[in-house]
């Protein structure tokens, strides 16, 4: 039975000039997929209106909680002060926000409550990431 949670949270989007802008996002974890993260942002919080959701790799936020971590379309490091920085690309530029690092470590921990690090079932990730990619076959 696949399990799901997720957390609210708020960010601070870094614009142009340095202004900050806060927005609400949602840190999402599921057994279906239990290597990854998920930031859910609100259609209120994009620039086309739509809802968006980065997924990248549980042991990517883990690392870059402690250091600079990642590379090409998401980035984390520790921002000083209570922050973590995640940098998140696409084609149609960068968003830069920085997450309290106390509101990133609580959801990280939750998640290793739920499936421990080195006991995911990455042959079920893999089997269902090859039906989808072959329609079912």
């Amino acid at each position: 039975m696949d399990f799901t949670f997720t957390q609210p949270a708020h960010a601070r989007l870094i614009t142009d000039g340095d202004r900050e802008v806060t927005v609400s996002a949602s840190l999402r974890y599921t057994t279906e997929d239990p290597l990854a993260v998920f930031v859910d942002f609100p259609p209120e919080a994009t620039l086309d209106g739509e809802r968006a959701t980065w997924t990248f790799a549980r042991s990517l936020l883990d690392e870059g909680l402690g250091a600079p971590a990642g590379r090409g379309d998401v980035q984390i490091w520790p921002g000083g002060r209570g922050r973590t920085v995640l940098e998140f690309h696409s084609p149609y530029g960068v968003a830069l926000l920085q997450f309290g690092t106390l509101d990133l470590r609580r959801f990280l921990l939750r998640t290793y409550t739920v499936v421990a690090a080195g006991q995911e079932d990455v042959a079920a990730v893999v089997e269902r990431g090859l039906s989808a990619l072959f329609g079912g076959v």
